[in-house]
């Protein structure tokens, strides 16, 4: 029942009155609609001027995704599960370029087994402290080689992004949007990246690309782009976010490691990375073809580096 008022609702509020007409029902079931989609996670305000959904929500009917399969969601356990499923249902599977985006997730994950909050502060107020947590379904049929640049492509369609709309944002190795050293020599995690692929063989059957955007809280230690950019709508941010991600997802390892060398906050820079063989201290030198981080030992010895965790020595950022 929730589900029917949910696409009626637009920025501009509307009088119970008028929204039970339109579905049949009396005011007080309006009301309490109302508060079920607040409960699973919608950004529905009521008020005396009626019910609408906070400035920039970024639901389908308010917004041109120029033909783009998307589904928008109160809360989810995580939009990587939600976007595999879809792409696995027999009946009508997900194509390419698919989009999942929830409110809230309960159990969103990042690198490495972490996980991602998405929750929205309990003091938020109009669009305050709401973030985008979506993800996006790859073409299938892609290499290996090709499959190891892809999280640094999506870390340039951040950092582009972010910097052309906030005027913030540059990245540590591989794919964490940090803000520049704040007075304290640390920046701050705006966004992260997850790649999720099944493989078959040497090819990659199916991938699914995680991001996680600080739009308008951050957990402790991070930053959110309001702190840059109060006004910024989270709709104006996902629909150009999507647009620079279909650019440099497609684009050629040349152009991704140029570009990513360009938003670097971490080449040049004294570096400790902890790898399963143990820690590596040094200078991070350059990136690899294969996107790889090259780093540079007090001995002159270059150590290539294809996962790990880094750390800006001197400017630790939180991870």
């Amino acid at each position: 029942m929730p589900s029917r008022l949910l696409p009626l609702l637009t920025e501009t509020p509307q009088s119970g009155e008028r929204l039970a007409a339109t579905i049949g029902v009396g005011r007080v079931s309006v009301n309490t609609l109302a508060r079920q989609l607040q409960d699973e996670g919608y950004p529905v305000t009521v008020s005396r001027r009626g019910y609408a959904l906070e400035k920039g929500t970024p639901v389908p009917w308010l917004l041109d995704f120029q033909g783009r399969a998307y589904r928008y969601l109160g809360s989810a356990t995580s939009t990587q599960d939600e976007l595999r499923a879809w792409a696995t249902d027999p009946l009508s599977p997900a194509p390419a370029g698919a989009v999942v985006l929830a409110e809230r997730q309960t159990a969103g994950r990042g690198r490495r087994g972490r996980t991602w909050e998405s929750r929205p502060r309990s003091d938020a107020g109009p669009e305050a402290g709401r973030n985008l947590t979506f993800s996006l379904l790859l073409p299938s049929g892609g290499d290996l080689a090709r499959l190891a640049l892809l999280p640094l492509a999506a870390g340039v369609a951040l950092a582009q992004t972010t910097q052309a709309l906030a005027g913030v944002g540059g990245l540590k190795w591989p794919n964490d949007l940090l803000t520049p050293p704040d007075s304290g020599g640390v920046g701050r995690k705006l966004a992260g990246v997850l790649l999720e692929a099944d493989l078959r063989g040497e090819e990659v059957s199916r991938a699914v690309l995680g991001v996680g955007l600080n739009v308008g809280s951050a957990p402790e230690g991070a930053a959110c782009l309001h702190e840059f950019a109060p006004g910024l709508r989270r709709s104006e941010v996902l629909l150009a976010l999507l647009s620079a991600l279909d650019a440099w997802l497609s684009a050629s390892a040349a152009e991704v490691l140029d570009a990513w060398r360009g938003c670097s906050l971490t080449l040049g820079r004294p570096v400790q990375v902890q790898t399963q063989a143990g820690p590596v201290t040094g200078t991070a030198h350059d990136l690899a073809p294969d996107g790889a981080l090259l780093i540079e030992t007090p001995s002159g010895t270059l150590h290539r580096v294809t996962a790990g965790d880094v750390q800006l020595i001197g400017q630790l950022a939180p991870t």
